[in-house]
């Protein structure tokens, strides 16, 4: 696997990110007009330096690893994706009530189609998989360990502040 594939996959992901947001602004401003609160608002700021940051850390250590990959990269990629209908099963069940930021309207009542009639939080599952995943694919050992603690670290208090705006908010 060489350094321009290793480039492409990273601004692949790296797009697939900035759209996701852009959907997510969309989603965002019919919200607020409905009444949405805002919870989380301290810890976004963390998010998104997490996720640029291990982008630019999987890029980084893949082309400071070296051009060929590790003998198991397929198992990664494969599990990379694998979740990725999730995530869009995910992002299609909540329709235009999913966001990247924590927010909820008054009273509404909680989706529990698609994903969310299974387990809470599919998309977080998506995400821990993804952080871990990516990285291994190029070698990147470190990226991978860090950025999945973080990412844990960073979910442990993104999901406590989410059920609890869901909580106190919706129906």
């Amino acid at each position: 696997m060489n350094a321009a594939l290793l480039v492409i996959v990273v601004a692949l992901v790296g797009l697939q990110r900035l759209l996701e947001v852009r959907y997510s602004r969309r989603n965002e401003a019919r919200l607020r007009a409905r009444g949405a609160v805002e919870r989380g608002r301290a810890h976004y700021p963390a998010m998104v330096a997490i996720h640029a940051l291990w982008l630019v850390s999987t890029l980084g250590e893949g082309l400071l690893r070296g051009p060929e990959p590790p003998a198991w990269w397929p198992v990664p990629l494969a599990l990379f994706l694998l979740v990725q209908p999730l995530r869009y099963w995910a992002i299609s069940s909540l329709g235009e009530n999913w966001n990247v930021r924590i927010l909820a309207v008054p009273g509404a009542k909680l989706v529990r189609s698609g994903p969310y009639s299974l387990f809470p939080h599919p998309n977080y599952i998506v995400v821990a998989v993804e952080v871990f995943t990516l990285p291994l694919i190029f070698g990147a050992w470190t990226t991978a360990f860090v950025f999945s603690a973080l990412n844990a670290g960073f979910l442990y208090v993104r999901i406590r502040a989410e059920n609890r705006a869901l909580k106190e908010l919706a129906g």
